[in-house]
């Protein structure tokens, strides 16, 4: 755990105690600081207090005398409006702030050289910041993972010279980190997302670009009209910034040229890697992924051999089209994180002949926007409660069945792909759909799929247990 001794000795109070707000309370409480947390849930504020950190009702509190306010990243801090917690912040001048920020403070007192790379981005986030990480550690570094991939900031391994931070940001936790500073951050791209949260695209647009704008190389995927305008803009104000492109060449940067990813500067244009025969790092988004980490590990030191062996060695993130087993031409794949149609786009057109295993909790407009992708689908195998939504959709257009449970829908795509003699072959969890009908999360559902995976005869597992573990 990093305890946060740059506010020893001060009052900090603290809304939100989840994990990443109960963590950073532990911290805060560790590096020395007086904190009052609090939380809607009552059994979130007896948690808190029986480890020992004080809790009372932030109405109930003298703000004259605190010297920050740190609120936990899901917390609304400007829309659909302001949470109350945060007016009272604001109306007695009290800085509001999260944990990544407290995270920069004490990189910043401690440590203000040790490599530091964020990334955010609408899509690929977390496979970018583990692929990151995955070169960083296969080249002998000393490296932490965390921020909004699933491990708290504040539980990292403390600030150190020689220590490699990779750290997912997502907006909300910019929002909250005003001196965010990495070595090379990285903005893959820009979508509409979670303008409930933010209001509109141009205000969403702008906390993203703080996250690269603060950097001491700015990496920005230039495919979006909205990251062509950050990386201008950063570039006139004198930042360094390395565009990077999945589908143009660039006269300076790094993009794809079909699975080959090239390096264009000074007038001159080489490859870098070949992806190719990479079954973690399959389809265009990987591509635009490699080379943003690309950039980045070159940006804080890393060689480019160190580089090209690391991408060959990526397991792949866990649930988003991971490569599990395989059985003569047919590899498995486990995309259960794919919750929704355009999440599970990507692997459905990364694979030329797919047995689709589909379905669970459905999602508005089901998967009307995969049509594009159904020549590519042998079959599909139709699970949970929208099973009967998905058989409309499909229509004529797929063979389907309405396989109803996970473990019948692996089996049965199993056996039929066994039977396929069309060259290579995926048989694919993306669900296209939340679990909450038949699993807890998307991880469980993920795991049982693996687990069925590694039930079959003949099976080569290509990670290391049966629940999914590198």
């Amino acid at each position: 755990m990093i305890p946060v001794t740059t506010l020893s000795g001060k009052k900090v109070a603290l809304f939100g105690l989840g994990g990443s707000g109960f963590a950073t309370a532990r911290a805060l409480k560790l590096g020395g600081a007086d904190v009052t947390a609090w939380d809607d849930n009552p059994d979130s504020v007896t948690k808190a207090a029986a480890e020992g950190i004080h809790t009372a009702d932030l109405r109930t509190i003298d703000w004259s005398v605190q010297s920050l306010f740190v609120l936990s990243p899901g917390v609304p801090l400007t829309h659909p409006k302001p949470h109350w917690t945060v007016d009272l912040a604001r109306a007695a001048g009290v800085d509001i702030v999260g944990d990544v920020e407290l995270f920069v403070r004490e990189r910043r007192a401690h440590a203000p050289d040790c490599p530091f790379i964020a990334i955010t981005g609408t899509n690929g986030k977390s496979t970018t910041t583990a692929l990151i990480a995955h070169i960083l550690k296969s080249s002998g570094r000393d490296t932490q993972l965390g921020g909004n991939i699933g491990t708290a900031v504040l539980t990292l391994d403390p600030p150190k010279d020689g220590r490699f931070y990779v750290v997912e940001c997502s907006s909300y936790q910019i929002d909250l980190a005003p001196t965010l500073n990495p070595s090379a951050g990285i903005l893959l791209n820009l979508t509409p997302d979670h303008l409930d949260r933010h209001g509109t695209m141009q205000h969403y647009a702008d906390v993203k670009e703080r996250l690269v704008a603060g950097s001491g190389v700015a990496v920005i995927g230039v495919d979006d009209s909205y990251c062509q305008i950050v990386a201008d803009s950063i570039e006139r104000a004198g930042g360094k910034v390395i565009r990077i492109s999945r589908r143009h060449p660039l006269a300076d940067g790094i993009y794809a040229e079909g699975s080959r990813l090239m390096r264009a500067a000074a007038g001159a244009v080489r490859a870098i890697v070949d992806l190719e025969g990479i079954q973690t790092l399959r389809g265009s988004h990987n591509a635009q992924n490699a080379a943003a980490a690309i950039a980045a590990c070159l940006a804080v030191g890393v060689s480019e051999d160190e580089i090209r062996a690391g991408l060959a060695s990526f397991p792949g993130l866990k649930h988003r089209m991971q490569p599990v087993g395989r059985r003569g031409n047919v590899v498995f794949v486990n995309d259960s994180k794919a919750t929704n149609a355009d999440a599970a786009a990507p692997a459905l057109s990364s694979y030329d002949r797919i047995y689709w295993i589909a379905g669970g909790l459905p999602k508005a407009g089901g998967i009307t926007s995969l049509t594009g992708f159904f020549p590519r689908i042998a079959k599909a195998y139709l699970i949970g409660e929208a099973a009967a939504e998905f058989a409309a959709t499909l229509g004529e257009a797929v063979p389907y069945e309405i396989s109803g449970t996970l473990e019948r829908a692996v089996a049965h795509a199993a056996a039929d792909a066994e039977k396929d003699e069309n060259g290579p072959l995926a048989v694919m969890l993306s669900p296209a759909c939340a679990s909450f009908d038949q699993y807890k999360n998307f991880e469980v559902r993920g795991d049982a799929f693996v687990s069925h995976v590694a039930a079959l005869e003949g099976i080569t597992m290509l990670i290391g247990s049966a629940t999914g573990d590198k």
